[in-house]
């Protein structure tokens, strides 16, 4: 069945918040309508356009949602898995605000292999030493040990907070199934970190390199 469980305030934005703030803020975006959800018996499936910081699910909505006491949550995103950031209009520059970018790092740590982190950054000051750093897409690298399976299952942990009892999935659209839905629609660097320019690949390389040299500035 379908019922209106969250209602959000139309006022609050807390995407294009400076990053000081949003915190603060997404814990009075929304409110629960109480007594629609049968206490550890309905799960609620929750549909998000796409997740990217993770912020309002760990810290407003996942919160909230468990108040409701459902069997379970699941969080489906109909964007796939947002790994890459932009520089084609939406400020989204910053690898470590990347939920989907922290889930492969804790993997790599929890697998035993954090210094392919290292790796990479040597990669990319080889390319930048070179003039090269628009040649190639480095972070892409990263993903390469773990399934999308095992990243979702990671940001799942990530964006439910300690105390949250009740159990969190995450289900993505796929990169196949979303160019089969949007045929006509080819701009997927987000996802994929096929960028269709060169200055792409550049900005993700030093967006990398910002975040493992622990720059919290913008890749451009």
């Amino acid at each position: 069945r379908i019922e209106k469980i969250a209602i959000k305030d139309v006022k609050l934005r807390t995407f294009i918040t400076e990053d000081s703030s949003r915190n603060e803020m997404v814990q009075h975006v929304y409110d629960v309508t109480y007594g629609t959800v049968k206490d550890h018996v309905d799960t609620l499936v929750v549909i998000d356009d796409s997740i990217v910081r993770g912020t309002t699910l760990k810290e407003s909505i996942i919160r909230m949602l468990s108040r409701l006491k459902p069997k379970r949550i699941i969080v489906v995103s109909s964007a796939p898995q947002i790994r890459y950031p932009d520089c084609y209009g939406i400020d989204m520059s910053k690898m470590g605000d990347f939920v989907a970018f922290r889930a492969a790092v804790e993997l790599l740590k929890e697998a035993g292999k954090e210094s392919l982190l290292n790796e990479l950054l040597e990669k990319c000051k080889d390319l930048q030493r070179n003039n090269q750093l628009h040649t190639e897409n480095v972070v892409r690298h990263l993903y390469k040990p773990f399934t999308p399976q095992q990243v979702s299952d990671k940001i799942a942990q990530l964006i439910t907070a300690a105390d949250i009892t009740v159990p969190v999935d995450v289900i993505y659209q796929t990169i196949e199934d979303l160019h089969e839905a949007c045929p006509n629609n080819k701009g997927d660097w987000y996802f994929t970190g096929n960028y269709p320019t060169p200055g792409g690949n550049k900005v993700c390389n030093k967006a990398f390199m910002n975040f493992i040299e622990g720059k919290n500035v913008r890749g451009y």
